[in-house]
């Protein structure tokens, strides 16, 4: 890492380099031809890693993958390529992938595992029947909201609900099929969209960040180095691997056989226990290899910002417990981050104001096309289709227009503000949770100026609203940005992106359906699916039975 990159870190002209042996940029720039072999691999591996991803997050609750933006489950399916890539280009040269054509897997298989995982597809399932299973005479749901609830969004047959809840049986019938196929269909056409409107938001961002800003992208330097020459044999990089690798195999023996001390604790707590000072609640002191390592990828003004306002947040809650503003919600933490995060999206416009009055212009037509994903005169006609699709698919289900443009205008600009800090500083995690747009409109306007219609489809909206640590948004950017650093063509990428998003889907569906109807959502299963779908019908429950004043 050069010295530029550690003294200017922050600025939007930041330089990166890889190695000494071979710089960022050096990787070469000549467009190859496509790699077609590359999406047959992709599409055979989406599927596979979706059903590991949701055993692993859903079933056993062991880790999360997809809630740091480097997911491990991708990083491993690459490792695995390289693997098989050393034994064939003993035996078969001919088989051996480029490393063009292992990233390509990579970005295919990053944006499935983010739309896939725990901030998107595995709430989206746990709350399409959650509202008809657990309706009882004690919490009146029928009455309360039944009647709001699309029936083509849904799932109110409790014989076809039976199995998924309790098990021991297979989504492999034709009654299971027939009566999850009209919400999965209309949820993937959705889902689908609004994943679309953000690729395109990312190809209007990509040439300015990537090419006049020159922004770091720090997350996508292991996906680089791990495909390029020379990594494997590199003897620094074997001595830190074995040195974290021995230290987790202690730890986890550690686990499995008690008597075997372990090294560390990946979390050390302490809190005061005198007022103001308890007001802070626990502080945790993390030791997490992976984290430091990503660490030495991220500006170094980001990492004292990360400590400084740490400490900001608990001074706040400490002139909150000398005040006597404990229990009131001060400082509002979570809303002060969604408001920074606008804050960023406006700078970000800003920055890029004369980039979009040309690409919205009269010189949109002169504006250069070669190597983009798609002319800025098709790519206004797919975006402004997009949210054309959203609008009449959130009409249709009851929404009034202008909660669906403030709330997806309010989404849609989270998304790209997160893309940004992605790209500029490369922070492992960007999550906020219970701070999405519908409850930061609730809070302005109150609940009663939204009526039952819209509240009824935020808790529909929950499964990408509840936290944003699993952001697809931020991995189809950097999808671009390697297409750029391995020399392959935008728009092949951009072809690979689409293929893995419809492929990701409909195999994540597939895996969040077919796992409960074996072991059952209520009894084998982790209680983490009847948390995800709980929540936003217990919070619709409230906002109905006692509304809700504008917090000023």
């Amino acid at each position: 890492m050069d010295q530029d990159f550690q003294n200017r870190s922050g600025m939007p002209h930041t330089k990166l380099t890889l190695s000494a042996s071979r710089p960022f940029s050096s990787v070469r720039t000549r467009a190859p031809r496509p790699y077609w072999r590359s999406i047959a691999i992709g599409i055979l591996l989406i599927p596979i890693n979706c059903y590991w991803i949701t055993y692993i997050e859903l079933v056993q609750y062991s880790a999360q993958p997809t809630i740091v933006s480097l997911i491990f489950t991708v990083v491993f399916n690459i490792l695995v390529l390289i693997g098989f890539n050393q034994i064939f280009k003993r035996f078969l040269p001919r088989l051996v992938l480029s490393q063009g054509e292992l990233l390509v897997i990579y970005v295919m298989l990053s944006v499935a595992s983010a739309t896939a995982g725990h901030s998107m597809m595995e709430i989206l399932v746990s709350t399409l029947g959650h509202a008809f299973w657990f309706a009882t005479p004690e919490n009146d749901w029928k009455d309360l909201f039944w009647r709001y609830i699309p029936s083509w969004l849904a799932v109110s047959d409790k014989s076809v609900l039976s199995g998924y809840y309790e098990g021991d049986s297979t989504l492999h019938t034709k009654q299971h099929l027939l009566g999850w196929l009209t919400p999965v269909l209309n949820w993937f056409a959705f889902l689908f969209t609004m994943l679309f409107v953000m690729v395109c938001i990312t190809v209007i961002v990509r040439r300015s960040w990537t090419e006049d800003e020159k922004l770091a992208y720090p997350i996508i330097q292991l996906p680089v180095r791990m495909t390029s020459e020379g990594f494997f044999t590199n003897r620094l990089m074997w001595i830190a691997f074995g040195l974290t690798a021995a230290l987790d195999v202690v730890n986890g023996l550690h686990h499995v056989f008690p008597a075997i001390p372990s090294v560390y604790e990946k979390a050390y707590p302490f809190r005061f226990t005198e007022k103001p000072f308890s007001a802070m609640g626990w502080l945790r002191l993390g030791i997490y290899p992976f984290v430091l390592g990503i660490g030495f990828l991220i500006p170094l003004d980001l990492l004292f910002s990360t400590w400084f306002f740490f400490w900001v947040w608990k001074g706040q809650q400490v002139i909150g417990s000398v005040m006597g503003l404990e229990g009131t919600g001060y400082p509002y933490v979570n809303y002060q981050g969604f408001g920074a995060y606008m804050g960023i999206f406006l700078i970000v416009v800003w920055r890029s104001r004369r980039y979009l009055q040309n690409l919205l212009g009269t010189k949109a037509r002169s504006m250069p096309t070669r190597d983009e994903p798609m002319s800025p005169m098709i790519l206004i006609l797919t975006l402004i289709a997009g949210i054309a699709f959203l609008t009449f698919f959130s009409l249709r289900a009851g929404m009034s227009v202008w909660a669906i443009l403030v709330f997806f205008g309010l989404y849609f600009a989270f998304s790209t503000a997160v893309s940004r800090m992605r790209a500029e500083l490369g922070s492992p995690m960007h999550d906020l949770h219970y701070t999405g747009p519908e409850r930061v409109m609730v809070a302005a306007l109150g609940t009663r100026p939204l009526g039952p219609n819209n509240l009824s489809m935020f808790s529909f909206f929950w499964f990408f609203t509840r936290t944003f640590d699993s952001h697809p948004m931020p991995h189809q950017l950097e999808g671009f940005k390697l297409a750029a650093t391995a020399g392959i063509r935008s728009r092949f990428m951009l072809f690979a992106i689409l293929i893995a998003l419809v492929v990701g889907i409909l195999s994540q569906f597939w895996a969040l359906l077919s796992i409960p109807y074996r072991l059952g959502a209520v009894h084998q299963m982790s209680h983490v699916p009847l948390v995800y779908g709980a929540e936003p019908w217990r919070q619709l429950q409230k906002w109905l039975a006692h509304p809700l004043a504008p917090d000023y």
